[in-house]
């Protein structure tokens, strides 16, 4: 069966202004009555999270079934995943390029996500990174690469929601406006 989790990420948060815009993003989410403003032991991998209120259906495209879980705030520098499986493929920012990690027939190919598992691992561990292209041969930032199915992120601030219908793309707007305009993406997955 599994646990799905939907994390929307703030790929501009700062790490000074991570814990400020998760608080503003928090209470809106109060207000609206999408989550609870008392934290309980309601998410997986944290102690405490938000669980889902009245007008949780707000935030969602089809309120299909109720959320078993609830969301929690990630501040801090964190590598967001999709869980189970992994990327297929990362596209360079500079040249629009793909570079497959396996075939059409899911074969892994050899050693094609080694350079940027080593970039994960850096920016893990020191907040930066790049990676250059095999096919371009340029060098860009980590978190400017794209992957399929947005996969991975980087960043500083992501709320994960567990266990809850896909939220609807209005939500996600919307949220990037209560974050100041950042760009956000959401990160899909299963555990």
């Amino acid at each position: 069966m599994g646990d799905y989790i939907q994390t929307v990420v703030d790929l501009d948060a700062t790490p000074a202004e991570a814990p400020a815009l998760a608080e503003r993003a928090l209470d809106r989410l109060v207000r609206e009555g999408i989550v609870r403003a008392g934290r309980t032991d309601c998410v997986l991998g944290a102690p405490l999270g938000n669980p889902p209120e009245e007008h949780w259906a707000k935030a969602v495209a089809e309120p299909d079934r109720e959320p078993a879980d609830g969301l929690d705030a990630e501040i801090g520098r964190t590598v967001f995943h999709g869980g189970q499986g992994g990327a297929h493929y990362a596209v360079c920012p500079q040249y629009d390029e793909r570079t497959c990690f396996c075939t059409g027939t899911w074969k892994e190919i050899e050693g094609a996500d080694e350079p940027f598992f080593a970039a994960i691992r850096t920016w893990d561990a020191t907040g930066e990174a790049t990676v250059t292209c095999p096919h371009c041969a340029s060098a860009s930032d980590l978190r400017a690469w794209k992957w399929a199915d947005d996969y991975y992120a980087f960043a500083h601030l992501g709320l994960e929601c567990w266990n809850w219908p896909d939220f609807a793309p209005r939500f996600l707007d919307d949220f990037a406006q209560v974050l100041g305009g950042h760009r956000a993406v959401r990160i899909r997955g299963k555990l």
